[in-house]
């Protein structure tokens, strides 16, 4: 009763609420696909791969996946995902080896992942798991010791992995969309985390093979770079901001850092999210506004910073 009450409850129309308070972010259609917007994405992305290898960076891609696509059974009644939608992450694939760019297939990670009776997402959260962060870093490690055989830096500086600890709290859609009253009917959520071992910190600068960036998928709180800097046994150097800023400024805030001057890295792993790949750096209404500029402008301070 008390989840229906939450399906019939005023609520952001950011938030679609499912079956058994599950929660899904609404800023992805679940029936049509911008193919068009797709391919002018790729393009950036080819340019950016391109641009990095020429200063010696690989550019390693990761798309993430739709939320919906792993839990379209607890969508409400009423509302299923195209046949189109769930063919998306096949078309952004598609897209970018078309173009020469050779990214993992996160979507069949995060399907094994699942088929070991492990959910992949939070029910009312838009973030991963840390089963699902670990899966994907562990595939990433492997691409990037198949693709960069000799990591700079020492064996054994890679992070160690604390112990997991466990958090009662509401999930983020149902923390920051939700009415009070339909937010206390899909109640908490339980978080795993890891806690930081004794003496090890992520870095936020400094000297590392690898770097990060993306939004708060990637953040410290759900375990992918520490994963993955335990993996390749080296420092994984990170930034990231919410969603709402969009992957093109994040990616231009680092290469146009200090950081990034000083100690470029071998390995650039740049995090997109596949509901809103194809919305590029001018994407009106998509990002806040002040994250907004043309393609042109975008493409100006991608080479700058890169001394093109």
């Amino acid at each position: 009763m008390a989840i229906a009450s939450a399906q019939q409850a005023p609520h952001s129309d950011v938030v679609i609420v499912g079956k058994e308070g599950w929660l899904f972010p609404a800023w992805g259609s679940l029936s049509e696909v911008d193919t068009t917007g797709v391919q002018a994405a790729t393009a950036l992305i080819a340019e950016t791969q391109q641009a990095l290898a020429a200063r010696g960076v690989r550019l390693e891609v990761l798309v993430l996946p739709d939320k919906v696509t792993f839990y379209e059974d607890r969508l409400p009644e009423g509302r299923v995902v195209s046949d189109a939608v769930r063919k998306r992450y096949d078309v952004i694939l598609g897209s970018l080896q078309a173009a020469g760019v050779d990214a993992l297939d996160a979507r069949k990670v995060l399907a094994d992942t699942r088929a070991a009776g492990k959910d992949v997402f939070y029910r009312s959260d838009q973030h991963w798991t840390q089963p699902a962060a670990d899966a994907v870093a562990d595939a990433v490690a492997a691409r990037i010791k198949q693709k960069v055989p000799v990591l700079a830096g020492e064996p054994g500086t890679g992070m160690a992995l604390g112990s997991e600890t466990r958090e009662r709290r509401y999930g983020d859609l149902a923390e920051l969309f939700l009415d009070p009253a339909a937010r206390s009917a899909v109640g908490r959520d339980t978080f795993v985390v890891r806690r930081a071992a004794e003496g090890q910190s992520l870095l936020d600068d400094g000297k590392a093979p690898v770097h990060v960036t993306g939004h708060s998928m990637v953040q410290a709180y759900f375990g992918f770079p520490q994963k993955l800097s335990n993996a390749i046994d080296r420092p994984v150097t990170v930034n990231w901001k919410s969603g709402n800023v969009g992957p093109w400024v994040v990616l231009l805030d680092y290469l146009e850092s200090a950081d990034f001057r000083d100690n470029p890295p071998q390995v650039l792993v740049w995090q997109m999210f596949e509901p809103v790949y194809g919305f590029g750096p001018s994407a009106q209404g998509q990002w806040d506004n002040a994250s907004i500029m043309s393609n042109a402008q975008w493409q100006q301070r991608l080479h700058k910073a890169l001394g093109h």
